[in-house]
């Protein structure tokens, strides 16, 4: 089977929403990387197998997943024919980051009401001409259904902070994502070793800083992207050396280039 790659993506102005990303993938495997909002996803065909929070997890269609902001995960066709999936990043406005926790420890949701709630929603986004107030209303409907799951959970989740080391070089990638930083600059800020601080956040984050830092930068570079910045412009804009280099990374934690992506826009 030749591999198949549909995407289409939109900002559509309703408050909470940050992006809405439909795609249909048949071998693209996306590689552990981070989200800064949380990801609601449905898949329509097919399954998509995903690693988070260091346990393997798989998504069929009629399950709702749940990936919260900044734990990283990956994702693969589960299936031959692979998988199309609609998707729903939201901001904290939606759900605040006491769920995170809740959320990692079990993302996948069985409620074919919940279900049937997002795909409604999905309907009205991608409907140039419906009315806000509708999809503002339905949107309020799944948040306060997803809630409703997670909130129970709250009382037994019991994680543990991040080590103190590790929260600190996340914090300090957050504050440069734009212009960047060395390793040894680092170290040097955080009075630590280089190989300690690489190993420490690794062990906290299950991912390296320097793909936590690329991931970071393709985010932002998606919402330029579907703003209307030349990709040219947003590979500087966001940190990458060139719009080669932007493209390369984008095309991995996307499944296509920017260009076509941006091109993908309603």
């Amino acid at each position: 089977m030749a591999a198949r790659q549909e995407v289409s993506a939109w900002r559509p102005g309703v408050p909470g929403v940050v992006e809405v990303f439909h795609a249909h993938f048949t071998e693209h495997a996306y590689p552990m990387h981070v989200h800064d909002v949380w990801t609601l996803l449905i898949v329509d065909d097919g399954a998509v197998r995903y690693d988070l929070n260091r346990r393997e997890h798989a998504t069929p269609r009629d399950t709702v997943t749940l990936l919260p902001p900044h734990v990283p995960h990956n994702g693969s066709p589960a299936t031959a024919q692979g998988f199309r999936k609609r998707v729903l990043y939201l901001d904290l406005s939606q759900l605040d980051a006491s769920y995170t926790g809740p959320a990692a420890d079990d993302p996948d949701l069985v409620d074919p009401l919940l279900w049937r709630r997002i795909g409604r929603l999905h309907t009205v986004l991608a409907d140039a001409g419906a009315e806000q107030w509708e999809a503002e209303s339905r949107l309020a409907l799944v948040g306060e259904r997803l809630r409703g799951h997670l909130r129970p959970r709250l009382a037994v989740c019991r994680r543990e902070p991040a080590g103190g080391l590790a929260r600190d070089l996340r914090e300090l990638l957050d504050e440069r994502v734009e212009r960047g930083m060395t390793l040894q600059e680092a170290a040097d800020l955080l009075h630590a070793h280089p190989t300690h601080l690489v190993r420490a956040f690794g062990g906290a984050f299950g991912i390296a800083p320097h793909r936590y830092l690329t991931a970071r930068r393709v985010e932002r570079a998606r919402k330029l992207l579907l703003d209307g910045m030349p990709p040219a412009q947003v590979a500087g804009a966001v940190g990458f050396h060139d719009q080669a280099h932007l493209s390369r990374h984008f095309s991995r934690l996307v499944g296509v280039p920017p260009g076509r992506y941006a091109r993908s826009r309603r």
